[in-house]
C-alpha cells in the first residue's frame, strides 16, 4: 500500500519547517506588488515533493547543512519560475485548483514574476558561493527549455518515435528531478560519483513520473487534468506512439489526420483516446513506467539500508502510483 506524503516526510520534517522560512525569505522583495504575488504563490504550494527529493538525498549521502537548504530553495526557486512561465506559454488559467498568475495579473507581469524567482535562485547560489549547486541547476533550466522547445518542434510535423519521446521528457521534466537529488548529495559531498549517481536516480524518476503523468490524459478518473489535451495540444505521449507504431498504415493516417485537423474537437479527441486503449498502448507505458523506476530501486540499492533510503524509495511508489 503506497504510504501518503506525509508519512514520508517523518526523516526530514523538521528540516522541511525549517525550509519553509527559507524559502520565504529567498522570495521576498520590497516591491509591494511583487510581495503580495510571491505570498499568493507560497500559499498555494504543492506536496513539496522536489524539495523532499532534495533533503532526503542530503540525509543519504550524510548530513544535512546550511547548504542543503540552499539546493532546496534554489530548486523549488527555478521549479516555481518554470510553472508560472509553463502556464503563461500554455495558455492555462489555473494550477493545483488555484487561478494561475496570468489569470490574476496578465501575461506581462507573469514573465516578469518568472524572471524574478529565476533570478533570485541564481544570487542565492552565488552570494552563497554555491556554485556546483549552481552548475547543477543551471545545466537543468537549459535541459527544461530544449525539452519543451523539441517537443513544440516535434507537434508540428507529428513525427515523434519513441526514443525522441524520451529525450523529450528526460530534458524537460526529468532534468529538474535529476538536479534536485544531485544538489541534494552535492550538499553534503564532494563525491563525484555518488552525485551522479544520484542525479541518475533523479532522472529515472523524473522519467517514470511522466509517462504517469502522461497516462492521465487516457483515463476516466477526476485527476485535475482535463482528458485529452495532450492530444488538443498535438502532442504524441508514449501511449499514443505505440498505438501509431502498431498501427496498420491507412487508421495511423487517419488518426494523424484527427489530430492534425480536428484536435480542438471533443469528439474526435475522444475517437484518438479509444484508438490508444484499444491498441495496447496504455499497458506499453504503464510497464515501461515501472521499467524506469526499477531502475531508479537499482541506483538507491547501491546505497545502505536506512531511514532516508526507505523514505526514498516511498517517495518514488508515491510519485509513481499517484492517481493525480
Amino acid at each position: 500500500m503506497t504510504k501518503g506524503i506525509d508519512a514520508i516526510k517523518g526523516p526530514i520534517e523538521a528540516e522541511l519547517i525549517e525550509f519553509e522560512r527559507h524559502f520565504r525569505k529567498s522570495m521576498r522583495s520590497q516591491v509591494s506588488l511583487l510581495d503580495k504575488i510571491t505570498y499568493y504563490i507560497v500559499r498555494r504550494k504543492g506536496k513539496q515533493v522536489r524539495p523532499m527529493f532534495v533533503f532526503l538525498s542530503a540525509k543519504l549521502c550524510g548530513e544535512i547543512t546550511s547548504s542543503s537548504y540552499n539546493a532546496a530553495s534554489l530548486v523549488e526557486l527555478l521549479h516555481t519560475a518554470s510553472l508560472v512561465h509553463d502556464d503563461v506559454v500554455d495558455d492555462s488559467f489555473e494550477r493545483r485548483g488555484f487561478f494561475s498568475i496570468n489569470a490574476l495579473w496578465k501575461n506581462k507581469i507573469a514573465v516578469l514574476v518568472g524572471d524574478y524567482l529565476l533570478s533570485q535562485g541564481l544570487l542565492l547560489a552565488l552570494s552563497n558561493h554555491e556554485y556546483k549547486l549552481l552548475q547543477i541547476v543551471s545545466t537543468a533550466v537549459k535541459k527544461m527549455s530544449e525539452g519543451e522547445l523539441l517537443q513544440m518542434e516535434k507537434a508540428r510535423r507529428l513525427d515523434i518515435k519513441e526514443d525522441v519521446y524520451y529525450d523529450i521528457i528526460r530534458g524537460k521534466t526529468a532534468s529538474l528531478l535529476a538536479a534536485a537529488c544531485a544538489a541534494g548529495a552535492a550538499s553534503v559531498t564532494d563525491d563525484d560519483e555518488v552525485i551522479e549517481r544520484m542525479r541518475t536516480f533523479g532522472e529515472k524518476i523524473g522519467m517514470s513520473f511522466q509517462i504517469r503523468d502522461d497516462l492521465f490524459d487516457f483515463g476516466t478518473d477526476d485527476v485535475g487534468k482535463p482528458l485529452g489535451i495532450d492530444i488538443k495540444e498535438k502532442k504524441l505521449t508514449l501511449p499514443l506512439i505505440y498505438a501509431l507504431q502498431h498501427a496498420q498504415p491507412a487508421e495511423k493516417r487517419q488518426i494523424l489526420t484527427l489530430i492534425r485537423k480536428y484536435h480542438d474537437r471533443d469528439d474526435k479527441v475522444r475517437e484518438v483516446i479509444d484508438f490508444v486503449r484499444k491498441s495496447g498502448g496504455l499497458e506499453y507505458a504503464r510497464e515501461k513506467m515501472l521499467d524506469f523506476r526499477r531502475e531508479a530501486f537499482d541506483q538507491l540499492a547501491q546505497f545502505p539500508e536506512g531511514p532516508a533510503r526507505r523514505a526514498l524509495e516511498e517517495l518514488v511508489v508515491f510519485v509513481t502510483d499517484r492517481k493525480k
